[in-house]
């Protein structure tokens, strides 16, 4: 079968890789990048476990083709963390026991950070509309949706887990002789 190049862009690393025009995207990521935290689920877009950022907005990558995604940026599961600080989110899941087995975890974290993105601060009600797309076999959603809750509070719709530059102070405009004080 012939192939085509693909070139994107994967958590801030660049790769020119040839594939089947067949190919999907979450096969590209697990099979050819080696990056296994997207999972594959369902092959249908029903569980979510899929779930990446293409061009900054979450996509389920089980229906996506490679070559769609040439010339675009993805972000995975594995571009969350800075280094070995993890993002609000992974952390908020982490401490609130947002998971369970975890297959569902990348997933949920991916659709979660593009709900944050578009809505920093969101109410119990829109974080469950926000993942609804995406399927969690062991819980009962409850502290999913209370990680997300806890991760908005924490900035978790940041791009990364690094806190912001401290204000720089402007120097003090000189006062002009026999003027103030």
């Amino acid at each position: 079968m012939s192939t085509l190049p693909v070139r994107l862009t994967v958590n801030g690393q660049s790769h020119e890789v040839e594939v089947e025009p067949r190919l999907l995207l979450v096969h590209l990521l697990r099979d050819n990048l080696g990056l296994t935290g997207t999972h594959v689920g369902c092959d249908t877009t029903n569980c979510g476990a899929c779930t990446v950022h293409l061009d900054g907005e979450a996509v389920k990558s089980c229906t996506v083709l490679a070559v769609q995604a040439d010339g675009a940026e993805v972000k995975t599961i594995e571009g969350m963390a800075d280094g070995d600080t993890l993002h609000p989110l992974q952390e908020a899941f982490w401490n609130d026991h947002g998971l369970q087995c975890g297959y569902c975890t990348p997933g949920m974290i991916m659709a979660a950070a593009d709900l944050l993105q578009r809505n920093p601060n969101p109410t119990e009600e829109e974080v469950r509309h926000g993942l609804e797309g995406n399927l969690c076999r062991c819980t009962g959603y409850h502290n999913i949706v209370k990680a997300v809750l806890e991760a908005a509070k924490a900035g978790g719709g940041a791009a990364s887990a690094k806190p912001p530059p401290p204000p720089v102070e402007e120097p003090a405009a000189p006062v002009a002789p026999g003027v103030g004080a």
